[in-house]
């Protein structure tokens, strides 16, 4: 058989191979468990470490969903590493100095990659850790719909133009999560992901020193707590110094609710849900009954897990960048092929 006709059948594969990845990618509970049956025992044991570790960290490794799936879907496109032809979304302007903890994404990669190499992808790697964050710091455990495949690209300009900002106020943000069939309540709920970590003091100098341009401080801080927030960050100061964003920044629960409650909120589109008359009564609900924030909060996660772009997509080897292939490899999604054939 000659070189052409080896490269020719090579190349058929790959396309076959991206066509039925992206065909068959239906999320559902339980998607690895012939493939790769021990995935979610790996990385829950991964996240373990980490968290032993570091604290913050599996906190930050948690919010990875939210910064993953708002943008173009839930497909990994936040890991990507900046290349000579694409600016990534990890220096996109919510993501640069604030997101973190990447190598713990990676120790999972290459712990999956072991046992069971080209299986799991990074986006389903993004869901699974962001629950056992959750859950290995006292929340809720939840069976988590897996499937999903890796983009092949990442988008600082989508970043910047779809992810909120610290200042946003709770209409803006109502605005953005219905977008994504997102409700109010999920809105309120999923904002309790604040429960656990820290935020640097770069998100509230303008809160502490500037409220909408005032020259004083915003008047919904509780003036005790935003004596303390003075002393973390003062005018002066690193602006990457860290404050915990509720008072059991290591527990998640529902004192970050509690918290807005009594004015203590750490950032500003925080303290908002509470300043709202849109959200307040969640926020209440939620200060009183945990049980119903955890329930709500599984379901936000669900939700906003299930969001797809529709795209072309691959199982990546590396988490940091799309796998290597043929220059003259044309990526088609299966409707694209279906009208070539016709």
């Amino acid at each position: 058989m000659s070189m052409n006709m080896n490269m020719a059948l090579f190349l058929m594969f790959l396309v076959l191979r991206i066509a039925w990845l992206v065909a068959s990618s239906d999320l559902r509970a339980g998607f690895y468990s012939k493939t790769c049956p021990k995935a979610e025992v790996i990385v829950r044991d991964v996240m373990k470490k980490a968290l032993m570790r570091e604290a913050r960290s599996v906190a930050s490794v948690m919010r990875f969903q939210f910064h993953d799936c708002f943008v173009n879907g839930c497909d990994g496109s936040m890991l990507l590493d900046d290349t000579a032809t694409m600016l990534g979304e990890k220096m996109a302007l919510s993501n640069i100095n604030s997101l973190r903890s990447y190598k713990v994404v990676d120790q999972v990669k290459q712990a999956l990659e072991k046992d069971c190499p080209g299986v799991v992808s990074c986006a389903d790697i993004i869901i699974m850790a962001s629950r056992d964050a959750v859950a290995l710091t006292g929340g809720p455990e939840w069976e988590v719909r897996l499937g999903r495949l890796d983009s092949l690209s990442a988008s600082q300009e989508d970043s910047n133009n779809i992810m909120p900002s610290p200042r946003a106020n709770a209409s803006s943000l109502i605005d953005l999560f219905q977008k994504y069939n997102l409700s109010v309540k999920d809105l309120v709920a999923l904002s309790g992901s604040h429960s656990i970590g820290q935020g640097r003091c770069f998100s509230i100098m303008f809160r502490l020193y500037n409220q909408s341009g005032t020259g004083r401080p915003d008047p919904a801080i509780d003036p005790s707590y935003r004596q303390e927030l003075n002393r973390i960050c003062p005018l002066d100061v690193d602006q990457n110094v860290t404050g915990n964003l509720d008072s059991t920044p290591l527990v998640f629960d529902n004192q970050y609710f509690k918290d807005l409650v009594a004015g203590r909120g750490f950032l500003n589109s925080d303290q908002t849900l509470f300043t709202s008359p849109h959200t307040r009564e969640f926020v209440r609900l939620f200060s009183r009954r945990q049980t119903e924030f955890f329930k709500a909060f599984v379901e936000g996660m669900l939700k906003m897990g299930d969001l797809q772009s529709g795209r072309p997509g691959e199982v990546r080897t590396n988490c940091r960048f799309v796998n290597a292939r043929p220059a003259n490899l044309l990526l088609q999604s299966p409707r694209d092929m279906e009208s070539n054939d016709k």
